[in-house]
């Protein structure tokens, strides 16, 4: 698929992580950016505990500059913190996480709502994930009633319902749309690049557990042993892009599962 002019809209996009849009979407970030669509951010949590050897304060100070860092190259325009614990986020209520949700949407008014798709086909190792992506599946519909958190009213909002939603996973049971990222798979990189403290903390990882197996991860200690992951990342999007790219004989791509108008775009008319 082709992306459209955005023509002044807005993209609403809910992130667990900081890391995640550049990983898993950033070259269709990148191309929205492109195409004029104003791009914000809801970061859920704030990543205090996703680092190695260094203290919560500097882990969360790195990993939300980093995340700007990213956003700058990727033409995301704003950055919403909601503050949470990262990894913990089982622990919390998905209704008090839904109604922050609901008073984006009805604060940002965007034509698209964007989040991990809930139905992953493996499922999902990231609890984090999955707790954002049923909140944010629940609020789409909520934010439209006006019985649905009525004190959001005394503030000025009111009740906005979005007209796409855009899913995105490690693998989706239902892929409906390609987006060819080939022209911007540079820019994806650079922006995951960003996210040193992140990507390190997970080199560190990997080293462990080829350890456990008695096997080495080069790749892996060549970051960690350096402080830099840059190879190690430029490695991870190119092959997944272009791994994706080869199922539809494109260089690169990144799939979506997107639901328009509920699926009753019949009956629409101009």
């Amino acid at each position: 698929m082709k992306i459209e002019k955005g023509e002044g809209r807005t993209i609403l996009l809910v992130s667990p992580h900081a890391d995640d849009p550049a990983f898993f979407l950033g070259g269709t970030i990148a191309l929205w950016a492109e195409m004029g669509w104003r791009i914000v951010c809801v970061r859920v949590t704030d990543d205090r505990w996703d680092s190695h050897g260094l203290t919560e304060a500097q882990t969360i100070k790195n990993n939300t500059e980093q995340l700007h860092a990213a956003a700058a190259v990727l033409g995301i325009s704003e950055i919403v913190e909601l503050g949470y614990n990262t990894d913990v986020l089982g622990d919390v209520s998905e209704v008090a996480l839904r109604e922050k949700i609901i008073r984006m949407i009805r604060t940002y008014k965007p034509y698209a709502l964007v989040s991990f798709d809930p139905f992953s086909m493996y499922g999902e190792d990231n609890e984090d994930h999955l707790v954002v992506a049923k909140a944010c599946n629940e609020a789409f519909w909520t934010s439209q009633f006006d019985l649905h958190h009525p004190e959001h009213f005394a503030d000025g909002l009111e009740p906005h319902g979005c007209f796409e939603r855009w899913y995105f996973g490690r693998r989706l049971t239902e892929i409906t749309h390609v987006v060819d990222v080939s022209s911007v798979l540079d820019k994806k990189v650079r922006a995951a690049q960003c996210h040193v403290t992140m990507m390190l903390n997970y080199a560190n990882q990997l080293v462990m557990q080829a350890r456990t197996a008695g096997k080495k991860a080069p790749l892996a200690e060549d970051a960690v042993s350096s402080g830099d992951p840059s190879r190690m990342i430029d490695l991870f999007i190119r092959r997944g892009s272009e791994a994706t790219g080869s199922r539809y004989s494109l260089s690169a791509a990144e799939e979506f599962r997107i639901i328009r108008f509920g699926g009753l775009s019949a009956l629409l008319e101009d």
